[in-house]
């Protein structure tokens, strides 16, 4: 449905801001400890040998910058769902540092407007995307995306384990299909109640995962129709997405020695923390991940 998008040239939305960030939301999402010391990469980039300010390819950096599942290879899948191509414009909601709006721009040629509320992670990001040459393909915007206000629609949006913040699907969603042009497509990789949560699991996504709300498939397809989209894939990833938190837990605590000594002591516990947890929601069967794509109805 989205193959029009393909070698779509157009040019970029001029954005402005309706205002500023909530700087309540953004202090409260540091309860999970993914989100603190994001500078951390520039330890990773010390330790693989660049140094500061030096320029640097995407690839370089793609090891450090995905903070989704399964990598580029996510990405890769979104791009090929969307059909993207050159001059295609995407809105990349909750972009956290920006790898994935990088690796769109360098290996699709699309411009991608990378949307993000936390301060120390949108400025991060546009770091590292000026150390990659990237600033004429991928826009930086610190904004919370329910204020956020484009002079024009986007082709496609995407997002990466981010709407699990943000308890008001039906707002944001309601937003989404502003944000999209009629026909465009939207794609989505979330986490989905899959059975009944315990008490601690509540606990852990909500101090541990900044989740308060998690609807079951059959309510967050129903949040998505009720705004003007049209389901065409929901499909279920929570195997692959169990295997991969896992064996993230595991190689990171493998190499623990490793961790400490670029990253140190206090962010090798507060990772090894969210990741434990994360694998224990996961594996407890009852929270489930989902790749979705939709299109908005014309």
């Amino acid at each position: 449905p989205c193959s029009r998008f393909r070698n779509a040239h157009a040019r970029r939305p001029v954005l402005t801001m309706a205002s500023q960030p909530s700087t309540a939301d953004a202090e409260a999402i540091k309860t999970m400890q993914l989100y603190k010391k994001v500078d951390r990469i520039m330890d990773e980039l010390r330790e693989a040998g660049y140094a500061d300010d030096a320029p640097l390819t995407v690839t370089a950096v793609e090891s450090f910058d995905q903070y989704h599942y399964l990598g580029t290879a996510a990405v890769d899948h979104a791009a090929d769902a969307l059909q993207l191509g050159a001059g295609a414009r995407v809105l990349d909601i909750g972009a956290g540092i920006g790898g994935p709006a990088r690796h769109l721009a360098d290996k699709y040629g699309a411009s991608v407007t990378a949307l993000e509320l936390q301060s120390d992670l949108h400025e991060t990001g546009e770091y590292l995307t000026k150390r990659c040459n990237l600033e004429n393909l991928v826009s930086h915007r610190c904004g919370d995306v329910l204020q956020f206000v484009p002079s024009e629609q986007y082709d496609a949006l995407v997002s990466w384990l981010v709407f699990l913040h943000i308890s008001d699907r039906r707002a944001l969603f309601a937003k989404c299909a502003e944000l999209c042009k009629q026909d465009g497509c939207m794609y989505i990789e979330d986490f989905f109640m899959r059975d009944a949560l315990t008490e601690r699991e509540r606990k852990q996504l909500q101090e541990d995962v900044y989740c308060a709300y998690l609807p079951t498939r059959e309510q967050y397809e129903q949040h998505l129709q009720e705004a003007g989209f049209t389901i065409t894939s929901f499909a279920d990833m929570s195997e692959p997405w169990t295997a991969f938190v896992a064996e993230r837990h595991d190689s990171y605590v493998g190499n623990c020695d490793r961790h400490r000594r670029v990253v140190g002591d206090a962010v090798y516990k507060s990772q090894e923390h969210f990741f434990r947890t994360v694998r224990e929601l996961f594996e407890g069967g009852h929270v489930g991940g989902a790749r979705i794509l939709v299109q908005r109805k014309a």
